[in-house]
């Protein structure tokens, strides 16, 4: 167990807490959320650098990593849809997300068992930060109802992530497809 483990844990621990403090409609709770969601979304580069530079890279740390990652979006989407902040056209952007997840998931999964690597692209780190403040903006929007451009925001920062969605899955699909 090293530090990036540990980081990864806990990111995968304070999950209930942020979807608890979303579901719960009060200020402090939302501010709560809000707090909690943005560290863990800085861990998930805190734990990768840490692992990095600390020569601490480990099969357990590249295994969780990325699913604590999926964990964290896919319950703060699921949450926010289901209390309507999601709601109507940005569910397509957030099933896009949820689809491309699992789909990439399952391509480096296989690929891992031909031993075959697909590093993680640019624009893919692009779209993780977009989602990654859509999300944090969104469930800022619970406890900022009187500033509309909150909810605004990340919804045009769901869309974004949605296209680069899109195109990272396309990215993925067509890297892979020759190897199938």
């Amino acid at each position: 167990m090293n530090l990036s483990n540990i980081l990864t844990l806990i990111r995968i621990i304070v999950i209930p807490v942020i979807v608890v403090c979303i579901y719960l409609k009060d200020p402090f709770f939302g501010w709560t959320a809000f707090f909690l969601f943005c560290l863990a979304s800085i861990t998930d580069y805190f734990d990768g650098y840490f692992a990095r530079i600390r020569n601490e890279i480990t099969n357990f740390g590249t295994f969780l990593d990325p699913i604590a990652d999926k964990l964290l979006v896919a319950a703060v989407i699921l949450i926010l849809t289901s209390k309507g902040v999601i709601a109507d056209w940005e569910t397509i952007p957030a099933l896009i997300i949820l689809l491309r997840e699992i789909t990439v998931s399952g391509l480096r999964e296989y690929l891992a068992g031909i031993k075959i690597s697909i590093p993680v692209t640019n624009v893919a780190k692009l779209k993780t930060l977009f989602q990654l403040c859509a999300l944090a903006l969104l469930i800022l929007s619970e406890s900022l109802t009187n500033l509309i451009i909150i909810i605004y925001l990340g919804k045009i920062c769901l869309w974004f992530a949605g296209i680069l969605t899109l195109y990272t899955a396309y990215d993925y699909v067509k890297g892979s497809i020759k190897h199938f």
